[in-house]
């Protein structure tokens, strides 16, 4: 007979790691399987390191997104000091900026509102201070508040508490199939090549770019397949380079209007991200030469400091999943959807999209979702004030 678990989540990122820790401390047993043989292997070690409350939604009129960021992003400060630190950003802008000065500060004024943060303006006398950025036009430089974490890091601590709290990791582990029976999900799969099958009330599906892959090898008790969720997947690449700087930079590309960040990591300095559809195994996803010179081409227009090619010390490309449809991706709604194979019951939860500053509120969604379908528990912990765990 198959070891049961109330919920099996497929993944190990931090959506994956979130599910597991929120299932876990509300009192249900949770077997997580990751297919590779670490964690946050996918885009939770490939994102831009930051835990912010979304300043450029203001802009798209998703207010809800950034009072959800805000809020959690406070909690990670308290529940999390050791890693998501709260800084000052610098925001310059220039003659030709496409984001005039007053509309800067009106963002800020309702951004400084939901998170409780003061911004201000840099006075013109302290412009030689910021890092060598170039001074000719620059009509203004603001400054305000918001915060960065080490992904990868925070994922495997969530996961760790998650561990702590009762649940079972398997990694190494390649999802291979499920098949909804008799009001469970039976889920196989296969580690050194030896194939083990698990019953779970509930199978999350928490596997990222991955997401549509894992939902094609899930049948219905009829045998058919899942329907799939209409998706598009959006590489984002970071360029680390040489150099120090003393604030993180948020900045408008001057090939697009689009958001870009400059950020001290590690004592070097990181950009990204990019934009670009992506048609291929996320496996397979590398940074292109064309996404490269982009992101050179943007520090160097901003910096007095030129670099070239030869100068990159690292560059890598992670995968988003946004909704599928016409329009850039800076347009499109960053908002978590859940696929499930039944509204009123659902066995089967999948997760699209999502960001990594509110793994916790997504998590916390997805079990207010699947509660009906689940034995009652008493809660164990609660993620709201969860310290998470130091580890290495």
């Amino acid at each position: 007979m198959p070891a049961q678990y109330d919920v099996v989540v497929i993944g190990a990122g931090i959506h994956g790691a979130g599910v597991a820790q929120a299932a876990a401390a509300a009192g249900y047993s949770v077997l997580v399987l990751e297919q590779y043989d670490e964690v946050a292997k996918g885009s939770s070690s490939r994102s831009s390191k930051l835990i912010h409350g979304g300043l450029r939604y203001l802009e798209s009129g998703e207010f809800h997104l950034v009072r959800e960021c805000l809020r959690e992003r406070a909690m990670l400060l308290h529940n999390a000091p050791h890693l998501v630190k709260l800084v000052p950003f610098h925001i310059p802008v220039y003659r030709n900026t496409r984001r005039r000065p007053w509309k800067i500060a009106l963002g800020l004024t309702i951004y400084s509102l939901f998170s409780r943060k003061r911004f201000h303006r840099i006075s013109s006398s302290d412009w030689n201070q910021l890092d060598g950025l170039r001074s000719d036009h620059l009509d203004a430089v603001f400054s305000y508040y918001d915060a960065q974490t080490d992904d990868a890091h925070l994922t495997r601590s969530v996961l760790q508490s998650a561990r702590t709290l009762g649940a079972d990791v398997i990694t190494g582990a390649e999802f291979r199939q499920a098949r909804l029976d008799s009001g469970e999900v039976k889920v196989g799969y296969q580690k050194n090549g030896q194939s083990t099958t698990v019953a779970a009330r509930v199978l999350v599906n928490a596997a990222g770019s991955w997401v549509n892959q894992v939902l094609q090898r899930v049948q219905q008790p009829s045998g058919a397949a899942m329907e799939l969720y209409a998706m598009d997947l959006v590489q984002g690449t970071h360029i680390v380079v040489p150099g120090q700087i003393s604030h993180p930079y948020y900045l408008e590309a001057p090939q697009d209007g689009r958001a870009v960040f400059v950020l001290p990591w590690k004592n070097n300095i990181m950009v990204g991200t990019t934009e670009l559809n992506y048609h291929g195994d996320p496996t397979d996803v590398r940074p292109t030469e064309a996404e490269i010179d982009y992101l050179l081409e943007i520090y160097n227009h901003y910096f007095k400091r030129e670099l070239a090619s030869g100068d990159i010390i690292d560059a890598f490309a992670g995968l988003r999943v946004l909704p599928a449809g016409g329009g850039n991706a800076s347009s499109k709604s960053r908002e978590t959807q859940f696929h499930q194979d039944d509204p009123a019951r659902p066995r089967v939860v999948s997760i699209y999209g999502g960001k990594l500053t509110s793994y916790r509120a997504t998590a916390e969604k997805l079990l207010r979702r699947i509660k009906n379908v689940l034995p009652e528990t008493t809660p164990v912990a609660d993620t709201r004030s969860l310290e998470i765990p130091i580890i290495d």
